[in-house]
């Protein structure tokens, strides 16, 4: 399935084909080629099914059906649905079928879409790579030898192999844009509040927000103003209405001015950095300004977010005790019966984060190591205001490789963690952000090239992205 969600819902409206087809289609593709590739955790055929002829049958009734009506669409499994099971890649919540549904899985099914199942992620979506889930990694369609990206890999495959136009993802220092530009997808994390968190199973509070995996930027801008907008649900919601994306889309960068950030290119492959200056050249052309600034702030950003993060984390995950749901393993007593199913139920990667985060919380070494990173937070904030003073928008790169091999990185952590290392200042500062496929390095891997602009002006991003990806597909 090569054709855009926009192009495909269009099509199911006019009858030139139907939501059946459309998702017998992707249905297909998953049986044929997920044994490699591993996108899906769950995949409900006999739902999307039903789903799909109910929206054939109001469509020959006469009625008005949603802007992605008959849309095949996956879901990253740390967003919850109704009795669909949810695990996010973790043994500790294998079984375990929510009681309610997500607002953004919501808003996806009341505009039409029709999800198709669930996909693969490293664990509690804390990983680069996805070789941190539970039930193995998935594969990056491009090249089955290199991983997809992380967190959220399984939903990067699922665009990038074909199987549908859409995917959610969810991304706390990296894990939409990162697995986006190893897979050669559109990749946008919005506004801190912007798109509501109900129904995202919480990793870092401050720092986690859903967006979506598109083939075109339209169809990104499309997805994220359905999703988007105010939920009382969410007390971190802006009340405010979802901010208009496709028309941004045709606006251009005429007058814009563009900030060619060194310190989100030092450090990256030189592949990728002759690509983001192409790209700094494309959008001068189209009629940008483009200006070469540095902020070295960002640099911490890599420090603090090893911090806030796995501290966030280690609250969160203290409800996964096997008293209230998921897995439990049976002892003589309550508090040795936490200990057994927390050892068996959680992985490596998420036992070093949580014991990492309660250390930075502990008596004695708050004000050292936890706080400390919430002042370098507000510095790093802080100095990407003042650069978006004489800026509208920043450029670098969205990571400093293309995609890896399998086991490169697990034994290193803090190698695994550089994968991020372009990433994580936007989700500390809580601004928006877009990885746009952007040429390939010498082996066919894709190379994505990242937009950066101010809180709640997501719309910059969507018409920076249209004006490079005409020029990458002229």
């Amino acid at each position: 399935m090569t054709t855009s969600a926009i192009s495909l819902a269009q099509a199911i409206a006019a009858r030139t084909t139907t939501a059946a087809a459309a998702t017998d289609a992707a249905l297909s593709a998953i049986t044929e080629r997920d044994g490699e590739l591993h996108a899906f955790l769950h995949v409900d055929a006999d739902a999307a099914r039903q789903a799909a002829s109910a929206i054939d049958a109001r469509i020959a009734a006469g009625e008005t059906v949603g802007p992605l009506a008959g849309v095949p669409v996956a879901i990253k499994d740390n967003l919850v649905m109704t009795g669909v099971p949810t695990t996010c890649g973790s043994k500790i919540l294998e079984g375990w079928r929510p009681p309610y549904t997500a607002t953004v899985v919501e808003r996806l099914i009341d505009a039409g879409a029709i999800p198709i199942g669930k996909t693969n992620l490293d664990e509690f979506a804390m990983g680069s790579s996805t070789e941190n889930s539970a039930y193995g990694p998935s594969r990056n369609p491009i090249d089955p030898t290199k991983v997809p990206g992380g967190s959220s890999g399984g939903s990067a495959v699922a665009v990038a192999a074909g199987y549908v136009p859409v995917s959610l993802g969810s991304d706390t220092g990296g894990s939409i844009r990162q697995p986006a530009a190893f897979c050669g997808l559109i990749g946008y994390k919005p506004t801190y509040g912007h798109i509501s968190r109900y129904g995202l199973v919480a990793f870092s509070s401050s720092l986690d927000q859903v967006g979506p995996f598109t083939t075109t930027v339209a169809d990104s801008a499309l997805v994220s103003e359905i999703i988007g907008g105010h939920d009382h649900r969410d007390s971190t919601s802006i009340d405010a209405p979802a901010p208009s994306l496709l028309e941004a889309c045709g606006r251009g960068v005429a007058g814009l001015r563009v900030g060619l950030c060194s310190d989100l290119l030092d450090g990256a492959d030189a592949v990728i950095v002759d690509r983001v200056r192409a790209a700094a050249a494309a959008l001068e052309a189209a009629g940008a300004t483009i200006v070469d600034l540095a902020i070295p702030e960002l640099r911490l950003g890599l420090s603090a977010y090893y911090l806030l993060a796995p501290a966030e984390a280690s609250s969160n995950l203290a409800r996964y005790d096997g008293v209230r749901f998921g897995l439990r393993e049976e002892r003589d007593d309550v508090a040795a019966m936490n200990v057994a199913t927390r050892t068996a139920g959680f992985g490596p990667e998420v036992k070093r984060r949580i014991m990492l985060g309660t250390y930075a919380l502990s008596a004695g070494y708050y004000d050292a190591y936890y706080g400390q990173a919430q002042k370098t937070r507000r510095l790093i904030t802080n100095a990407l205001d003042a650069a978006y003073q004489g800026v509208d928008l920043l450029l670098g790169a969205t990571t400093p490789t293309t995609a890896f091999g399998f086991g490169d990185k697990v034994a290193d952590p803090l190698s695994m963690y550089l994968s991020d290392l372009f990433t994580i200042p936007s989700n500390l500062a809580g601004h928006p952000a877009m990885s746009v496929p952007f040429g390939t390095d010498s082996a066919g891997l894709p190379i994505g090239v990242q937009l950066l602009a101010p809180g709640r002006r997501d719309d910059l991003l969507f018409a920076a992205g249209a004006v490079l990806e005409s020029e990458v597909s002229a």
